[in-house]
């Protein structure tokens, strides 16, 4: 948007080589806009990257651990979660050495979540995505342990959330799952669900459902995430949780078309 808006301005001011400059300056505004503070700077993106990929496979690794074993369910999601992300084969490699490292009883965490904090945590939107591969690995066995839901409680405190905030988006996580695959039966319990995964209800109006809705789908988006850190190689992890996202608010809003027009 504002590269036009520059484009138009510079050449109404300055004529052909204007527009050409307030194109370029736009550009720029709209690169910043949809990046995040940090996101025109390309070491620090690829620091970003770094740090975040190093604190998501040890964090998995220490969760995994949590309860004095790795299950063969753990080291399945994780196996399956490498996949998904097309790692190659050295990658894959250090990511195992990375996720043993955290699982190692010996291995102190909280250096990992003060850098972590320090190089990404001025991004909403990476700490959320942290806890939100970290809660589907504790769920691969079906349901968190008292040890692993302590742990993410404590790591989550570390990110900056509140006991309420996470158990707000545990539930909201937990439910969006539900939608895996685009599964779109609309049963009450099901629509139960889409609800829960939106972090609204069924009293809430229309407005507060789009609006929730809107910021679900702001977070899980591809740019703004790459821009302020995520590797490429998790943008597919994370635009799975946005299908999931839409899947839960097309179902809510069916029912409410359909409600609407019987009534």
């Amino acid at each position: 948007m504002f590269k036009i808006l520059g484009a138009l301005t510079g050449f109404f001011a300055l004529g052909f080589l204007g527009g050409i400059l307030g194109f370029l300056i736009g550009s720029l505004i709209d690169r910043f806009n949809v990046a995040g503070a940090g996101g025109m700077n390309p070491l620090s993106a690829a620091r970003r990257q770094s740090v975040f990929l190093e604190t998501v496979f040890i964090l998995m690794g220490k969760l995994a651990k949590a309860d004095g074993r790795v299950s063969e369910n753990e080291v399945a999601h994780v196996e399956q979660f490498m996949r998904q992300l097309g790692m190659t084969s050295e990658h894959r490699l250090k990511a195992i050495e990375l996720f043993k490292r955290g699982a190692s009883p010996t291995f102190d965490i909280q250096p990992k979540l003060t850098e972590f904090m320090a190089v990404c945590g001025f991004s909403s939107n990476l700490r959320q995505m942290l806890l939100v591969y970290l809660i589907s690995v504790g769920l691969s066995d079906g349901q968190l342990n008292t040890a692993e839901s302590r742990l993410l409680k404590n790591i989550a405190g570390h990110l900056g959330y509140s006991r309420m905030e996470f158990d707000r988006l545990l539930d909201m996580v937990v439910n969006q799952m539900h939608f895996a695959g685009g599964q779109t039966t609309s049963s009450a319990d099901k629509l139960e669900d889409a609800y829960k995964a939106l972090g609204v209800t069924r009293d809430s109006s229309d407005k507060e459902i789009k609006r929730a809705y809107r910021k679900l789908m702001s977070q899980y988006h591809p740019d703004k995430l790459m821009g302020q850190g995520l590797p490429e190689d998790m943008i597919s992890v994370a635009t799975e949780q946005a299908k999931e996202v839409q899947t839960a608010y097309d179902l809510i809003k069916k029912h409410r078309e359909q409600n609407s027009t019987s009534a």
